[in-house]
């Protein structure tokens, strides 16, 4: 007899609460693994799915199962798997969303999730599983922006971490990194660090220490009013390969700053992780519209300014997470397994556990509506 599994399901569009109820065991296919979650973390593009999801993912047939970020035990592998075996503990990004996928049994908001072995990477015995379930989405689209070929297009990340980030001309190498203490920040900083390049960042002053502590040269105040002026006080003499922003106002002080730095050190390319936008404005048909106008806006908004500034805003959309050569699977793949156990890089940002299972998913979403900083919430399964 297969587990009786259970999940958070969206019975319909445009439902709130999600309804816990019974869902089917799936067992896994090729390159597949069954896992027991033992914890689940909320993004906020997943609150952003339950009021419109229909507008951002028309695809999608209800009921269904959303969730990304999942870590637990490996109950069941599919033919041919040789990564993991049953007993393992893990951790991962699920699938579900992904047009290509479009299935719930890959959703991670249920007790028994099907993940892709190229998205998963084994949980070290030091990290539990409130901790490794942080990285999922974050991480992903951390890496997307940084290392695809499409936005910055970096050296991948290595370990131990190259020692001297340095150009060909000896200068050294340097990112931008905005929204530090954020969850796609805390992962986009260890990520270029871990690739050889030098960190400057931005943050609340209370997360300053934080934001170093995952690597960053140095880290400023968002809201100064100098922000500008520091970013290029220590950027002289640095190569500028691009910037990677989160956060509203970003883009135009890293477009500042790069047309303002010295030409020649500087690759006028921004990777733009989308801000998401308040919750009030996604509660009627209304906000559905002005989200994807805002979305649409941004985009012609970029290209205008890269006409007159010649500095190039790209929106992150991540996509091909189905491909097991993709970047962000090569992340899962060949660095994080290593990294994680050598702790070179760290599970981020921390967790906050809003409780204990499936009925717990729509309270956390809720408190993810209203705002989290320097944390990432969690629920226990």
């Amino acid at each position: 007899m297969p587990p009786q599994n259970q999940a958070a399901w969206i019975p319909a569009k445009k439902t709130i609460p999600f309804e816990v109820g019974d869902a089917p065991y799936t067992p896994p296919g090729p390159g597949q693994v069954v896992v027991k979650n033992g914890a689940v973390a909320i993004n906020p593009f997943d609150w952003v799915l339950q009021f419109i999801g229909p507008a951002l993912a028309g695809y999608i047939k209800y009921p269904f199962i959303f969730g990304t970020d999942v870590a637990g035990e490996v109950v069941e592998v599919g033919p041919n798997i040789e990564r993991f075996h049953v007993g393992d503990r893990v951790f991962g990004s699920a699938t579900s969303i992904a047009k290509e996928v479009n299935s719930s049994a890959e959703g991670g908001f249920q007790l028994y999730t099907v993940m892709r072995q190229h998205m998963l990477s084994p949980t070290p015995s030091h990290i539990t599983d409130e901790q490794a379930c942080v990285l999922g989405l974050g991480l992903g689209t951390a890496a997307y922006g940084l290392f695809h070929a499409a936005y910055l297009g970096l050296d991948m990340p290595q370990v131990p971490a190259p020692t001297k980030a340095t150009s060909k001309s000896g200068k050294p190498r340097t990112v931008i990194i905005t929204g530090g203490a954020s969850s796609v920040g805390s992962n986009a900083v260890q990520l270029a660090v871990s690739a050889g390049y030098q960190v400057i960042s931005t943050s609340s002053v209370k997360n300053f220490d934080y934001v170093k502590g995952l690597g960053a040269t140095h880290v400023f105040d968002y809201k100064s009013k100098t922000l500008v002026k520091d970013i290029l006080s220590v950027l002289k003499g640095h190569e500028l390969v691009g910037a990677y922003t989160i956060g509203h106002g970003a883009v135009e002080v890293c477009t500042a700053v790069m047309r303002k730095h010295d030409p020649r050190l500087t690759r006028k390319l921004i990777a733009v992780a989308g801000a998401i936008i308040p919750a009030k404005k996604l509660t009627s048909f209304v906000g559905k519209g002005t989200f994807l106008m805002g979305m649409v806006g941004g985009m012609i908004k970029s290209t205008g300014t890269r006409l007159v500034t010649g500095v190039e805003a790209k929106f992150i959309l991540v996509d091909g997470l189905v491909d097991p050569k993709s970047v962000v699977a090569r992340v899962y793949t060949d660095f994080l397994p290593h990294a994680l156990e050598q702790g070179q890089f760290v599970p981020a940002p921390p967790p906050r556990v809003v409780g204990k299972g499936l009925d717990k998913i729509q309270e956390a979403l809720d408190l993810q509506r209203e705002g989290v900083s320097g944390k990432k919430l969690v629920v226990t399964l």
